[in-house]
């Protein structure tokens, strides 16, 4: 069978970028696999079936959504699997492992922490988003690259052109991508940084340094051989969009959801080990990447009683699986006494996020040094917390206020 009800029909992009949830809450009730015509695709959204699937790589390898393809390119890491996948793993995890994180960590992050607040701590008011959480998260993954001499703005803006054209997925009847001047801003993205790396590049052949992109080009390769370009950019365009904006859009919705409990909030400023705890469950709520993995069917299968054919692409919506109400009592609140249960934010199987240890350690520092520098931080009620996407999802803006 396969799922045919006429809100999936009737879906769009917009609606889905605007608010996710109650589409997904029907899917998960009334069809936990279904075709939607927006997208071309199936959408899985619970949790049992999201992490059945990825964890089997076998019957359901890796794929790219059209998007994502027109996006990064041929050769990136989400598109590959087996040794392919395991070769391009050994070449970016070295430095996301945990025993290299906590060697370079604190001194990556916490200085640009502090400077940036710094900038607006008397202030008594801010944007967070724009003013500390995205910057934070840019300066820390691009310093860690080898982009020091890129600006803090010039990252951001890299990662919200890349995000535009990733996003942009609607198709039409023929399957063809409705908006094909969504891809600009991407194009004019990768155009840019293309230009500012390639001479980084010709130095770092020569000049190899402790950069992680340095390392990309030269770890585990032949003497005198550095991999070529057409590997370096499609994985750098990744990182510059999924692992530079993920990190700052969870910590601003993980203060978000402490300010939607105050109480909560005071006690995680009394006890900074708490924060572990509450940005694991600020990524619950939110999940920063809601719908970005897609599978194949090797063959066909039927799943949640739809049968799927072989070659199909499915999306696994991890934002669907961390609300699923089958795993989470009232799913939809953020609330730092949860039990604590294994959650889908990074994935899971071979394809799990190999930065988890350094994303997260990114926000437990960034959070540190905001709540002991803004003890006393509320939210502005004079303003919205809008959120906003689907296949990345966290707060535009996030407005707060506290007394100077």
């Amino acid at each position: 069978m396969t799922a045919t009800l006429g809100f999936i029909e009737d879906i769009t992009i917009e609606e889905l970028e605007k608010d996710p949830y109650p589409f997904y809450e029907r899917l998960r009730r009334e069809a936990p696999v279904a075709f939607v015509p927006a997208l071309g695709m199936y959408i899985v959204s619970s949790k049992d079936l999201c992490a059945d699937i990825a964890k089997d790589s076998d019957n359901w390898p890796a794929v790219i959504s059209a998007a994502g393809g027109r996006t990064f390119g041929p050769g990136a890491l989400l598109n590959t699997n087996g040794e392919e996948h395991r070769k391009l793993r050994d070449m970016i995890e070295p430095h996301l492992q945990p025993s290299a994180v906590d060697k370079y960590i604190d001194a990556l992050v916490r200085p640009y922490a502090r400077e940036r607040l710094e900038a607006f701590d008397s202030d008594g008011r801010a944007d967070l988003v724009s003013a500390y959480c995205e910057p934070v998260s840019v300066r820390a993954l691009g310093d860690l690259l080898g982009l020091n001499d890129v600006s803090t703005d010039n990252l951001r803006e890299w990662f919200h052109k890349l995000s535009v054209s990733f996003t942009n997925a609607a198709v039409d009847d023929n399957g063809d991508f409705a908006n094909p001047d969504g891809f600009e801003p991407g194009d004019e993205a990768k155009a840019e940084i293309i230009a500012h790396v390639d001479p980084k590049i010709d130095h770092w052949i020569d000049h190899p340094d402790h950069s992680a992109i340095s390392h990309w080009l030269h770890d585990g390769m032949p003497e005198g051989q550095t991999r070529p370009r057409e590997v370096i950019y499609p994985n750098l365009y990744v990182f510059l969009l999924g692992a530079m904006q993920e990190p700052g859009h969870a910590m601003a919705t993980t203060v978000a959801g402490l300010l939607s409990r105050p109480d909560q909030l005071e006690r995680v400023v009394d006890d900074p080990t708490l924060i572990p705890r509450a940005q694991s469950e600020g990524m619950r709520w939110v999940a920063p990447i809601w719908s970005a993995v897609v599978k194949a069917a090797t063959k066909d299968v039927t799943v949640g009683g739809v049968d799927i054919p072989a070659g199909s692409a499915v999306m696994l919506s991890y934002g669907s699986a961390n609300q699923d109400e089958h795993a989470y009592d009232a799913p939809t609140a953020y609330d730092l006494d949860r039990p604590v249960t294994p959650n889908m934010t990074f994935g899971a199987g071979a394809h799990a996020c190999g930065g988890t240890y350094f994303a997260n350690a990114v926000i437990r520092i960034g959070l540190e040094e905001l709540l002991e520098a803004i003890p006393n931080l509320e939210r502005d009620d004079t303003r919205d917390v809008d959120f906003w996407g689907w296949g990345f999802r966290g707060p535009k803006e996030l407005f707060v206020k506290w007394e100077v």
